[in-house]
């Protein structure tokens, strides 16, 4: 390759080549450095974020957050928890007539109010709220720590080479204006889908092109008028044309609810509207919307971005490996966009270390697809039906699609009436913004998700109950499901299962009257394998206690029976009872796991059809109806 003095250069060689410099790109670089593995990162803008995007953080991207030490500077940047737990619908913050400024309703939010109990059954990290805008620096900061001199901005990746040994890659440098090649055993594509996609020839499929959306990004003294609990506020008035007309949110920093100095508009219009693209007329929106004409708006960023729901058709090609945006792309309706591309990175990182360590087989990353692509489905297609869940909300007022500024606000003064027909719309309302719990209270598709195929060995036993709702989690031990989050005891401290388990190999839960046959099994399965296998033992006498009770109520194991967790904290096998030969039975399933797993994913399985279904619902208006939204499609 020339460089910028016409001279050439050796390609560089790296195990991990990462192509992307955004949360699931910084994140990938930062589980891979904690594990001692060494590679490139590049993004082809800074790292300098303009936008605010994404920032909700679940329960399970804060427990990766912690595992790469940026957890605790997040939650110190994250709202106070009584000023960000609420969801609330407005038609207007203010304005001239009775009708405007009334609140609609709220819903309790991200494991607030009665939700707190079931979110910290979940998991020991709670869920946190940090604008991108803010994020990305914390985790470009500890990643360039981590690989220093290897996170690199304003380098584009122009050309692709992959087979079997690897991948070559070409960068251009677009500071320095020369190019050079990296030879890379894995390339990890977290460019959101902007090059590595193309380059491969990989299609993403799903509902494009739903709606325009347009963030606004402003700074504005709205402390007379925003709701002091609400982190996000959305405005049902006749402009929204049967659904919400703009959503505010508070980004901080510093004082949050009303006092955010900070906020964004998200506002929505028809493909090709030419009013989402002129300045002057969005700001004027903003401040219609709000209902404070004279609203003195001090402009950071306008960004324009389309609504829509699509998945790679393959999240492998060869050595090169899809995560984030760049396997699928979610509707912002849920949050969960950025959450599921960093559940992508949990689970992809223990493998690529597992394979560059050497003891695990390269088709071990043929699970990420499979245990990945049914979740990332699963997540567009509710984030697409929670879209419609503001068409009920807008219904009960008596607004529709057509309807003229002068008559909408006249069925909305009929909904705030002290009449018969204003009583029964309120309860329609009411009704309407409950159901948005699926939306905001979705704890079970934050936390609950399993692996039903790849690297996991199926004990025949059913999922939970709910397991297929969005709202209720209840934790399992069950093969393929994110280990319970029990209160334990050691050393007189409480500690919880989740921070058990070992960032490498394997861990083996077993009871302590056991303890000697699982030491054993473990120390001939890492010889033989020569994966990590770590023991821990609960019960009196052992590494830990179980005071309470939690771990025996929920294990599914009995005396001589132990649990086998992967690093991501799936639970990868479980045997309820001691098998009669423990050390060979562990070595034949570690063995199995790392070359793949003990199920193969079902022919005929179509993860896009409930996008499908959800999409063409939305596109067509079919959306606005309640009821098509009452339910979650099983993964």
């Amino acid at each position: 390759m020339l460089d910028s003095d016409g001279g050439t250069r050796e390609p560089l060689q790296v195990p991990v080549l990462v192509v992307g410099g955004g949360p699931a790109g910084l994140t990938m670089a930062l589980e891979l450095a904690r594990r001692g593995i060494d590679g490139l990162l590049i993004e082809r803008r800074g790292f300098t974020n303009h936008y605010p995007r994404a920032h909700l953080l679940n329960v399970r991207t804060m427990e990766t957050f912690h595992d790469v030490g940026v957890a605790e500077e997040i939650y110190a940047q994250s709202p106070p928890e009584d000023q960000w737990h609420r969801v609330a619908w407005y038609t207007s913050l203010a304005g001239p007539a009775p009708q405007h400024g009334l609140k609609i309703g709220h819903v309790q939010a991200w494991g607030g109010g009665t939700d707190l109990g079931n979110y910290r059954l979940a998991s020991p990290r709670p869920f946190a709220n940090l604008p991108q805008i803010r994020l990305d620096r914390i985790l470009w900061e500890h990643a360039d720590r981590s690989w220093p001199g290897r996170v690199r901005g304003h380098s584009e990746l122009i050309a692709l080479e992959h087979d079997g040994s690897g991948v070559t890659a070409t960068i251009r440098d677009t500071q320095r204006e020369e190019t050079y090649q990296v030879q890379a055993r894995y390339v990890v594509a977290a460019d959101g889908g902007r090059t590595c996609a193309d380059l491969l020839g990989v299609e993403l499929l799903g509902p494009r092109a739903l709606l325009d959306l347009v963030n606004v990004y402003f700074s504005a003294d709205l402390a007379a008028h925003a709701d002091e609990e609400a982190l996000i506020t959305y405005f049902v008035n006749p402009e929204g044309q049967g659904s919400f007309s703009g959503a505010l949110l508070g980004l901080g920093p510093g004082p949050w609810g009303a006092r955010c100095r900070e906020w964004s508009m998200t506002m929505a219009f028809r493909v090709g509207d030419p009013a989402g693209e002129d300045e002057a007329s969005l700001i004027g929106r903003v401040r219609r919307t709000l209902g404070v004409p004279d609203l003195d708006i001090d402009l950071h960023a306008i960004s324009h971005w389309q609504f829509e729901g699509v998945v790679a058709e393959r999240f492998r090609v060869s050595s090169v490996l899809l995560v984030g945006d760049a396997a699928h792309r979610h509707p912002p309706t849920g949050g969960l966009g950025l959450n599921t591309a960093i559940g992508d990175v949990g689970n992809l990182a223990w493998k690529l270390a597992a394979v560059l360590d050497g003891y695990a087989d390269d088709s071990l990353l043929d699970t990420y697809e499979a245990e990945r692509k049914p979740v990332a489905a699963r997540n567009i297609e509710h984030s697409l039906r929670n879209a419609g869940r503001h068409g009920p909300v807008a219904a009960s007022l008596g607004l529709r699609a057509g309807i003229g500024e002068d008559e909408g606000w006249r069925e909305i003064a009929v909904w705030a009436s002290d009449t018969p027909e204003g009583e029964r719309r309120r309860a329609a309302s009411a009704q309407a913004v409950a159901a948005n719990a699926e939306d905001y209270s979705q704890l079970n598709i934050e936390a609950g998700f399993a692996y039903e195929f790849g690297a996991v060995v199926p004990d025949g036993t059913a999922p939970p109950p709910h397991h297929h709702t969005a709202t209720i989690f209840e934790p399992s031990a069950r093969p393929g499901h994110h280990i319970p989050n029990c209160r334990l005891e050691r050393r007189g401290e409480t500690v919880s299962t989740v921070d058990l388990v070992a960032p490498a190999g394997f861990t083996v839960f077993a009871p302590v009257a056991a303890e000697t046959s699982w030491n054993d099994a473990a120390e001939q399965a890492a010889a033989a394998t020569g994966c990590p296998v770590t023991v821990v033992t609960i019960g009196l006498g052992g590494d830990v206690t179980d005071p309470g009770g939690e771990w025996l109520a929920v294990s599914g194991t009995r005396p001589g029976g132990c649990l086998l967790v992967r690093p991501d904290r799936h639970v990868a096998w479980r045997a309820a009872d001691g098998p009669a030969e423990p050390e060979a039975e562990l070595t034949r399933i570690v063995r199995l796991l790392l070359a793949g797993g003990g199920r193969e994913i079902r022919p005929g399985d179509d993860p896009l059809a409930g996008i499908t279904e959800a999409g063409e619902a939305l596109r067509t208006g079919g959306a606005r109806e309640a009821r098509i939204f009452t339910s979650t499609t099983p993964a």
